[in-house]
């Protein structure tokens, strides 16, 4: 696995979650190879440090100056107006990294109503990948990169109870977003279509030694978390993967498909069920459109 540095030197790459772990790590990593990179983050002061720390990492590459957006991707009002802000800077997006992820062990809702993970991990990248895609196919060869999991082979979509009001489990609620991940990725490349400018992946970042799933208190989930994590890889892997499928030429059009280290990889049957994909597409529209007092295909424009 290798990039090719000169394919990202001045493009613009936008990456969620960047204030830590993997998206922090994959930031990094495409400025590095000479990306302007625009990082997102809903608290100021971590992303601050975290801006910080890109650019020491990047001295020395050539690249742009990073900068930050500071957004709350549990809010779809707070991702709209993200969504806004970036369609509004000059040029065009190049690279899409949908990176922000949360694990909540116990039901939590957001401001808006909806159950955390289903809002965080899907509903969030599903509207700001298809707000931007004006941005996305202004470029040549604009790449969107939705970081999954395995979990999503676990996964079930309840249609009739997405935000999990009976019998939540966490792990459950994460299954279901990180399959809601694959499956939206699959039907967005149907939908963009053979010919398009903008290639589509998931990414599978295997596991990770993050703090992702020690965030909500102790559980015997989080407990379980701080051990398995111990024979996890860092951060920079799974990054070096990410900045793979958004630099190297030869993968320009392999679109909607699943990745792990560099290789493409089956996803779960459910995963490659055209049905549920555009089942979930609709679903996710129609609780959008609801939040955002937008109905019919501008409900996510």
């Amino acid at each position: 696995m290798s990039e090719d540095s000169s394919e990202l030197r001045g493009r613009v790459c936008v990456v969620t979650g960047a204030t830590s772990g993997i998206g922090e790590a994959a930031a990094s990593a495409l400025a590095k190879l000479g990306a302007r990179v625009i990082g997102v983050g809903r608290n100021a002061e971590r992303a601050e440090a975290a801006l910080r720390r890109i650019e020491a990492e990047a001295a020395g590459f050539g690249s742009p100056p990073p900068s930050f957006e500071r957004a709350d991707l549990s809010s779809l009002r707070e991702t709209r107006d993200l969504a806004g802000r970036l369609a509004g800077m000059p040029g065009g997006i190049d690279v899409l990294v949908n990176c922000a992820g949360v694990f909540t062990a116990r039901r939590t809702l957001t401001a808006e109503g909806l159950e955390t993970q289903f809002a965080v991990n899907h509903l969030a990248p599903f509207l700001l990948t298809t707000a931007l895609l004006p941005r996305l196919t202004a470029v040549p060869d604009g790449r969107v990169i939705v970081v999954s999991s395995a979990s999503h082979r676990f996964g079930r979509i309840r249609w009739e109870d997405p935000s999990r009001a009976r019998g939540y489990t966490g792990l459950g609620a994460y299954g279901q977003s990180k399959l809601a991940n694959v499956l939206f990725v699959r039907e967005l490349a149907r939908r963009l279509g053979p010919g398009s400018p903008v290639t589509v992946f998931a990414s599978d970042p295997g596991l990770v030694r993050t703090d992702m799933g020690l965030k909500h208190g102790p559980s015997l989930t989080s407990l379980g978390w701080r051990i398995r994590r111990r024979a996890g890889t860092s951060p920079e892997v799974p990054a070096a993967a990410i900045a793979f499928l958004a630099a190297s030429p030869d993968l320009r059009g392999r679109t909607g498909l699943y990745w792990k280290d560099g290789r493409e990889l089956p996803p779960a049957p459910r995963a490659r069920d055209d049905d549920a994909a555009r089942r979930l597409w609709d679903l996710s529209e129609g609780i959008v459109g609801k939040i955002l007092g937008r109905t019919g295909p501008d409900a996510v424009a």
